[in-house]
C-alpha cells in the first residue's frame, strides 16, 4: 500500500470511531489533522521502550469502565511490540488491576511522584486516555460540569515532564490532551481541559480509540493474529473489580452508555477496513 492510501485508511477509520458524534466529536475531529491515528500507530512503533499509560475518571465514587478497557488493550499491544508497559492510576483502579498488569499509584503531589519516576524510569512513550484533564481555573469537571477536583489527582505532569512523544485519547473534551482542539470545544457545553499533547486522538467512546489504535498498529507491523475480542472479558473483570459504565453509573459491562453491540460494529467495521487493505 502507498502511503497516501495508507492516510486515507487512517482517515477512514477516524471516521468510523466518531460516526455517531457522540458529544459533538465528529466535529471535534474535523478540525484536527488528519492522519492521527496513523501517526499514533507510528509512534508506538518507532519508540520501543518504556510506555506509560494514564487513564481513570472516578465515578461515583469508583472508576468507570471507559479507559481502563483501552488501557489494557494498549498495554498488550505495547507487550507484543516488545515494550514495556505501565499504567498510571489511582488507588482503586491500581488495586483492580496490578496482579495482572505492572502498575504505578499516583501518590501525594503529582509532580513530585512524576518526577521521582521519571529519576529511575524514563518513558519513551506517554498515553492518556480518558483522563481528567484541568479546565482553564484549574479545576477538573464531568460532562454535567460537575467539580470533580477532589476525587482526581494531577495527570498532567506526567506528560508535561515527558521527555518523548505523548498521545491522548478522549470522547467528551474535559479529557487530559483536549487542549489540542480547545477552540473547537468553545461550542460545547463543557468545561474544556487545557493542556495539550503531540497527538490527540477523538472518538465516541475513548475505549473505541485504543482498540483502533491496536488494530491499526497491528496491521502496519503486519501481524493480523490479534483480535479485538477480549473488550467483552476486560470490561466484565473491571465491573467484578469496581467499575461502573460512565454515564449509567451501574456497574454493567458496557461503555458510556452503548449497548456492546455497537463495540463489536465497530471492531467488525475497522477489520474489514484493514483485512481490504484501503478506504471505505
Amino acid at each position: 500500500m502507498t502511503p497516501p492510501d495508507t492516510l486515507n485508511l487512517s482517515r477512514s477509520i477516524e471516521s468510523l470511531l466518531t460516526r455517531q458524534n457522540h458529544r459533538g466529536m465528529d466535529d471535534i475531529r474535523q478540525t484536527l489533522q488528519p492522519g492521527y491515528l496513523l501517526r499514533a500507530a507510528q509512534t508506538l512503533l518507532d519508540r520501543p521502550g518504556n510506555v506509560f499509560i494514564l487513564t481513570g475518571f472516578p465515578v461515583a465514587d469508583t472508576f468507570e469502565t471507559d479507559g481502563p478497557a483501552g488501557a489494557l488493550a494498549l498495554y498488550r499491544l505495547a507487550q507484543r511490540l516488545g515494550s514495556a508497559p505501565t499504567i498510571i492510576s489511582d488507588t482503586a483502579l491500581v488495586s483492580a488491576l496490578r496482579d495482572t498488569c505492572d502498575c504505578h499509584t499516583i501518590s501525594g503531589d503529582s509532580q513530585l511522584d512524576a518526577q521521582a519516576l521519571y529519576a529511575v524510569r524514563s518513558p519513551q512513550l506517554v498515553i492518556s486516555i480518558e483522563r481528567p484533564g484541568a479546565s482553564a481555573d484549574g479545576r477538573y469537571y464531568n460532562m454535567a460540569g460537575e467539580d470533580i477536583s477532589s476525587a482526581c489527582s494531577a495527570a498532567e505532569p506526567y506528560l508535561a515532564l515527558a521527555n518523548c512523544p505523548t498521545i491522548a485519547i478522549g470522547d467528551g473534551g474535559n479529557e487530559v490532551g483536549m487542549g489540542n482542539a480547545v477552540t473547537a470545544l468553545s461550542s460545547l457545553n463543557i468545561q474544556p481541559a487545557v493542556s495539550t499533547v503531540d497527538e490527540l486522538i477523538v472518538a465516541d467512546v475513548s475505549n473505541w480509540a485504543a482498540y483502533a489504535l491496536c488494530a491499526l498498529t497491528d496491521w502496519l507491523a503486519g501481524d493480523t493474529t490479534e483480535s479485538m475480542t477480549r473488550f467483552h472479558a476486560d470490561l466484565e473483570t473491571l465491573v467484578a473489580r469496581g467499575a461502573v459504565d460512565g454515564v449509567t453509573r451501574e456497574p454493567t459491562a458496557t461503555e458510556d452508555g452503548f449497548p456492546l453491540s455497537d463495540t463489536t460494529a465497530l471492531i467488525s467495521d475497522i477489520a474489514q477496513l484493514l483485512s481490504k487493505g484501503s478506504v471505505a
